[in-house]
């Protein structure tokens, strides 16, 4: 059976029950946002007292595909593609070189629309199938828009993506062929953002947006379970985030304090937020008491973003529970995308590739202790954005079919 839950506004804690569709807390929400990200977004509570009352354990969990633990009542109306479960692999050593430490990668590149967002959009379209809603919008920079698009495809619904008119020409490919509407708009991300908000109150389709629809949140914490999981039940000592808006890496968050609340596990595991340099609104204002914007300009176009919606839930994340943060240069990220590539066979996209750099600009100032266990999220795979990478590609001139070319 699924849990009961009820929604929480992280501003002003205000609960509200769960009987019907709720994006923004209706009080925070009114509050002046000019210049800040948006105040009220929810966050999903659950039963827990109850559960552990009737026994529940993370074996017990496991075996419902965590079904008590997320805001539907059925699995049957999740998407019947493979989402979620991916491959973690392990590594002591990076081409020669002994890191002395475990390094786990975990590959969301392996989701049906090749990134971690399919967890959200899955979770978002399985609400919407029990709830009778066939019309799903969403804004995006490439990712969250594919994602929707190929899980809408997949569940008979219809998914319409607003977009910046910059976006990655690979990730439009995907949202068009899974037969979305696209509607490209004039601006950037925050943009898009604000008219499919306009667009949902107007024509009453439900919103995916993250840090809007709570329930993204809920879809994107499977990886913390999945990571207990295959980690033989124990917690690594870090998890390695790329962050645009907070979203991700508070369901990374979301997930592991779920299992806190049940006494399955009894402490955190140090999060480290990443930004592009770029692109630092989030970890830049996390000390500060007020919220100041930068213009954002990164070759990681996932996680380029000036206000981050989820702004607020992250820093309090953060702050809780002792996480870390810093930021990578765009040549860093390029870097460390080549590394990964040419040492493990894995091709992440910039934005996924942002982790990986500050797991190894860790490594290099030495933060990173012997015989630790130390994860990577790979949020996405790297031919979502090809031409990122098109200076860096050399690509030898022609020779006749004749072995002394070879030679030569």
């Amino acid at each position: 059976m699924s849990s009961s839950f009820t929604y929480q506004c992280t501003s002003c804690a205000e609960d509200f029950p769960s009987d019907s569709t709720m994006y923004l807390c209706p009080k925070c929400e009114k509050k002046p946002k000019e210049k800040l990200p948006p105040f009220g977004v929810l966050k999903v509570i659950y039963g827990y007292k109850d559960l552990i009352r009737f026994g529940i354990t993370f074996k017990k969990l496991k075996q419902n595909r965590w079904l008590d633990l997320l805001p539907i009542n059925n699995l049957d109306n999740l998407p019947k593609l493979n989402i979620g479960n991916t491959p973690l692999y392990n590594y002591q050593m990076l081409g020669e070189e002994n890191m002395g430490f475990d390094l786990y990668l975990k590959d969301d590149s392996q989701n049906p629309t090749f990134s971690f967002k399919d967890r959200a959009s899955a979770l978002v379209s399985a609400y919407a199938k029990e709830n009778g809603i066939d019309t799903i919008v969403t804004a995006s920079t490439g990712n969250a828009g594919s994602s929707l698009a190929g899980i809408c495809a997949a569940q008979g619904q219809k998914a319409i993506v607003m977009v910046p008119e910059s976006a990655p020409i690979a990730k439009l490919t995907q949202i068009i062929m899974y037969g979305a509407d696209i509607i490209p708009v004039k601006g950037n991300y925050d943009d898009a953002f604000d008219l499919s908000v306009n667009a949902t109150e107007h024509f009453g389709w439900y919103n995916r947006n993250t840090a809007y629809n709570p329930l993204t949140i809920e879809g994107k914490k499977t990886v913390s379970f999945e990571l207990f999981d295959q980690l033989g039940e124990t917690l690594p000592d870090r998890i390695f985030v790329p962050v645009g808006d907070g979203v991700i890496i508070s369901g990374v968050y979301k997930g592991f304090e779920d299992l806190l609340k049940l006494g399955i596990i009894n402490k955190m595991p140090i999060i480290v937020a990443v930004q592009a340099e770029g692109s630092d609104n989030l970890v830049r204002n996390i000390s500060t008491s007020t919220f100041v914007v930068k213009d954002s300009h990164t070759i990681a176009d996932s996680i380029s973003v000036n206000y981050p919606r989820n702004y607020y839930m992250a820093k309090d994340f953060i702050q809780k529970y002792k996480g870390d943060w810093l930021t990578v240069s765009d040549i860093e990220i390029m870097e460390a995308s080549k590394n990964l590539a040419k040492h493990t066979g894995l091709f992440a996209e910039p934005a996924a590739s942002a982790a990986f750099a500050g797991m190894i600009k860790y490594k290099n100032e030495n933060k990173i202790a012997k015989g630790s266990r130390n994860v990577v999220l790979l949020t996405g795979s790297g031919l979502k954005d090809i031409s990122s990478l098109q200076k860096e590609l050399k690509i030898p001139d022609a020779i006749e079919p004749d072995i002394k070319y070879i030679e030569r």
